[in-house]
């Protein structure tokens, strides 16, 4: 089936079930929005954060790039477009969420290429070699701890990383760091891995990465 087909055939599934089971729900949400996370994540195809969390339409706010990179604060007159700081400040500022989320995931290609200098990522590539550059600080420490592992240990490795430096770079924001400091607005890391179809949390008082469990439901 040709691709933009099943664009428009999965749109007719969905008017002709999802919206007509909960018209109250679109109702409401055609007058406005009011996530109460933001979910950060990766461009790649195969993790949707709505499809893995199984959330309603309106239930996040969702920023997607590539690799799930928060770049740090910098300012506006910088020269630079601030397509992920916008959408963090609208978030943040406009709609209140009460979390914002990273999620990570395996088999991310992104991190991959960074781990192995792959060309895709390099020099010649206008936009993709300098976002990258952004996690630079999770190769270097993934290379400083696991230099004598394969690539693929070396990649998982740092696909984890990523997601620390991206929470790193949240509190780099004086408003989210304002807001995390009172108790009003909480941070969290995950990673999505895509063969197991576990997602893991991101615990900062042991520094890793633990299957999420029904208990901890309860503690968010």
């Amino acid at each position: 089936m040709p691709a933009f087909r099943k664009v428009l055939e999965g749109f007719q599934s969905f008017k002709e079930n999802t919206s007509r089971e909960n018209p109250e729900l679109f109702r409401l949400l055609a007058a406005k929005q009011s996530p109460k996370a933001m979910m950060i994540a990766c461009c790649d195809s195969r993790v949707d954060p709505a499809i893995i969390t199984n959330a309603d339409p309106g239930d996040l706010f969702i920023l997607r790039n590539v690799a799930n990179i928060v770049p740090p604060w910098a300012p506006p007159q910088s020269g630079r477009h601030h397509g992920t700081s916008a959408a963090l400040e609208f978030a943040v500022l406009s709609l209140q969420v009460d979390y914002i989320i990273v999620m990570g995931h395996a088999e991310c290609g992104g991190i991959r290429a960074l781990m192995s200098d792959d060309p895709g990522v390099g020099p010649g590539r206008e936009f993709i070699y300098p976002w990258m550059q952004i996690v630079q600080p999770a190769r270097h420490r993934t290379l400083r701890l696991h230099w004598d592992k394969p690539l693929d240990e070396q990649v998982h490795f740092c696909e984890q990383e990523n997601v620390k430096v991206s929470l790193d770079n949240l509190i780099s924001f004086p408003w989210i760091r304002e807001r995390v400091q009172e108790g009003i607005l909480k941070l969290e890391g995950l990673y999505f891995d895509i063969s197991s179809g576990s997602l893991y949390r991101y615990r900062p008082q042991t520094d890793s990465f633990d299957m999420v469990q029904p208990v901890d439901y309860s503690e968010s």
